[in-house]
């Protein structure tokens, strides 16, 4: 027995004894190429450490590296996958002895960690290099949790990352996160983790914070709760809940979510536009996550100044991130995010008038930034001027392309659908707005859209438009498509143009525009219509009709959209008797066109003069002759040749010869029609005897 016990006391001894003498007997190089195989052997990658390298034993295991490089995978970039200045692990060996890990010391200083994703494979599958290049690229690629992955007690001391970086790339962009430090508080793998620490994110700083409720729990896959908080300049973001019972990352809990989106852009590598907008996204919701996708329920959601309720769904594993969802809002004012227009046209030194469309390329960025199908039920809605309600808008982002459809909607005693679409998956964005509305009151609706208050009535109205470009002055210069309209029991505001045509005759002697011309005045209508064609800008209207109980209106003419000018010529005629100024003559069929031409800023309104003349006398001259040779007046030859033939039929000459055209009474009539050189007689009326047409009133059909 005490042989036994002898035995057994020299064997330790010689066993501590070689703890410390073995260290210090083997060489530099010969434990750095074993621990560098061993590295490679275990992770698949070539380890190499090139620094200084210590082993100690007794009384801790200790391994200090002074540089460590783990190689790239094939195909990557020659830069190493990871790398470091010093690491430092330092474990307990009594407690080895009862299957207990205890890590006295933890430490990375100056660690660099590479992450590269190429054409569906990623440089972070760790292992053989077969089967990195077969796996599938995934966030949470080869990890699963299940139950005995920790058969083992352990503790953890001095667990610390000192100034790391993390880099990843996909080729067209780079995300960096450096300054990381971090420190681990891990007692037990059955109590409490506990991580904090900070980092930079291209340079701006965010700070984080996270408790698990077990080491043991989360990697064996049972419920195991779970905080966590993200703070500074891109994000605040806080998380509650717990780690379901599952093999995979599954999360249930409440988030509360802010995000500074400008700032946020940028990092992503999308400059937003500047101004009042894109300033913050919060959330605070009911959470549910796993691998890839994150739905948020039960959500109050606060876009700038935009405030809604429902639920957003959010996977993040495409290039580009996509947002799905339906919300609610008691209002939705998208006029900031519409572009502005220019104040005043400088060219015409009239404030508040029509600017020039701008050549500065109009930023479509932000749509490549993510992709989006959203549904968002508004009780109010408005863009600029334009307000509607009981609006459902549809919002469909699909790499660059939106589509922008509000479909329901009550607008100004209409219904209706609008859908625009924003195409930036060119280098020449497109755009398109689509537009049918029915029962439609015209004023309210034009005053908001166009500035145009002059037209009262109710009708339907529609619109297909198209155009190209990245500025507005391309887009104008482009603009093509088409439109029509149809308005009844309706009112032109401004103009009485039955009392334009009753005083054109005294326009006619003065050079004057016609009374009838005032604020106060409108011209009723029963029917108003019309179609609208455009052509790189330029608007054309050819058959405007306006239907009313004494008139019948037409229009005809261009507003060309792109060099903001109007040339139209508006036409009414009198469809009863209207007894005009300066006598009883019956007005009936007389035109009277109105010239409306000139910029948007300087619009004027005329008369043609001569083309009224030529109709009074055609009046005229049908009243006098009457019968056929009255109605002969109306063709197609000459004014004068016309009414020549004519009154010479009715009186019977046909005489021949110089002499006898001078006496034509024919000639002379006409000359009297044409001239007025007839003599008034006494019992006719003067030219200011009626000065306001009695009798010629506006009345029913």
């Amino acid at each position: 027995m005490r042989r036994l016990l002898l035995i057994v006391l020299v064997l330790a001894f010689a066993l501590v004894g070689a703890a410390f003498l073995v260290p210090a007997l083997i060489p530099d190089d010969a434990l750095r190429s074993r621990a560098e195989a061993a590295a490679t052997e275990a992770l698949g990658r070539e380890v190499s450490l090139p620094g200084d390298i210590s082993l100690q034993i007794l009384p801790t295991a200790q391994i200090r590296a002074g540089e460590a490089r783990i190689a790239n995978e094939e195909g990557f970039s020659s830069e190493p996958f990871a790398e470091m200045a010093e690491m430092r692990v330092t474990v307990a060996l009594m407690p080895l002895i009862s299957r207990i890990i205890e890590v006295r010391e933890f430490v990375l200083v100056d660690p660099t960690i590479r992450l590269e994703s190429r054409g569906g494979r990623n440089n972070w599958t760790l292992g053989s290099s077969s089967s990195a290049q077969a796996a599938p690229a995934s966030s949470s690629e080869g990890f699963v949790r299940a139950p005995g992955a920790l058969p083992f007690e352990a503790s953890f001391g001095d667990v610390r990352i000192v100034n790391g970086a993390v880099v990843y790339s996909d080729g067209s962009q780079t995300r960096r996160i450096e300054a990381l430090n971090l420190t681990a508080q891990l007692p037990s793998v059955d109590e409490p983790a506990r991580l904090s620490g900070s980092f930079n994110a291209d340079g701006r700083p965010m700070e984080f914070a996270l408790t698990l409720g077990s080491l043991r729990g989360f990697f064996e896959g049972a419920q195991t709760s779970f905080e966590a908080e993200l703070t500074g300049a891109l994000a605040d973001i806080r998380l509650d809940g717990a780690f379901r019972e599952s093999t995979d990352l599954s999360f249930d809990g409440e988030a509360d979510i802010t995000l500074p989106l400008r700032a946020l852009g940028r990092y992503l590598g999308a400059d937003l536009p500047e101004g009042d907008i894109f300033r913050r996204f919060a959330a605070e919701a009911r959470i549910s996550a796993v691998p890839g996708r994150i739905e948020l329920s039960e959500a109050a959601v606060t876009f700038d100044d935009i405030q809604a309720s429902g639920g957003l769904s959010l996977n993040y594993t495409p290039v580009r991130p996509m947002i799905t969802g339906s919300l609610s809002t008691p209002r939705l004012d998208l006029t900031p995010y519409i572009p502005a227009e220019e104040p005043s046209n400088a060219s015409s030194g009239q404030q508040g008038g029509v600017g020039p469309w701008s050549d500065e390329e109009i930023d479509l960025s932000p749509l490549r930034t993510v992709d989006a199908d959203l549904t968002v039920r508004a009780t109010r809605f408005k863009a600029r001027d334009i307000e509607a309600e009981n609006a459902t808008v549809n919002v469909d982002l699909d790499n660059g392309r939106l589509v922008a459809s509000i479909s329901e909607v009550q607008m100004y005693g209409g219904r209706g659908v609008v859908t625009a679409v924003a195409n930036a998956r060119s280098a020449r964005p497109s755009y398109s707005f689509n537009a049918q509305i029915d029962t439609l009151q015209a004023q309210p609706f034009l005053t908001a859209a166009a500035g145009f208050d002059r037209l009262i009535g109710l009708g339907n109205l529609n619109i297909d438009l198209a155009a190209t470009g990245q500025s507005p002055a391309a887009i104008m210069n482009s603009l093509s498509g088409q439109g029509s309209f149809a308005f009844s029991d309706g009112a032109i505001a401004g103009v009485n143009l039955a009392q334009v045509i009753r005083t054109v005759q005294q326009g006619l002697s003065t050079g004057s525009i016609p009374a009838g011309f005032a604020e106060s005045q409108q011209t009723d209508f029963t029917a108003l219509t019309g179609t609208i064609n455009i052509q790189n800008g330029l608007a054309q209207n050819l058959d405007l009709t306006m239907l009313s109980p004494l008139l019948r209106v037409e229009g005809t003419g261009t507003v060309n959209l792109a060099e903001q000018a109007i040339e139209y010529r508006l036409t009414p005629r009198a469809v009863q008797s209207l007894t005009g100024q300066g006598g009883d003559l019956d007005l009936q069929g007389v035109g009277v066109p109105i010239v409306i031409r000139g910029g948007f800023n300087d619009v004027s309104i005329s008369v043609d003069f001569a083309s009224v003349a030529r109709d009074i006398a055609r009046a005229r001259a049908g009243t006098l002759i009457g019968g056929e040779a009255g109605a002969a007046l109306s063709g197609s030859g000459s004014l004068e040749d016309a009414a020549r033939g004519a009154i010479r039929d009715a009186l019977g000459g046909n005489r021949s010869g110089d002499d006898a055209e001078e006496d034509d009474p024919a000639r002379r009539l006409l000359r009297g029609i044409l001239g007025g050189s007839r003599p008034q007689q006494e019992d006719e009326p003067s030219a200011d005897d009626d000065e306001d047409g009695e009798g010629d009133g506006e009345g029913g059909r």
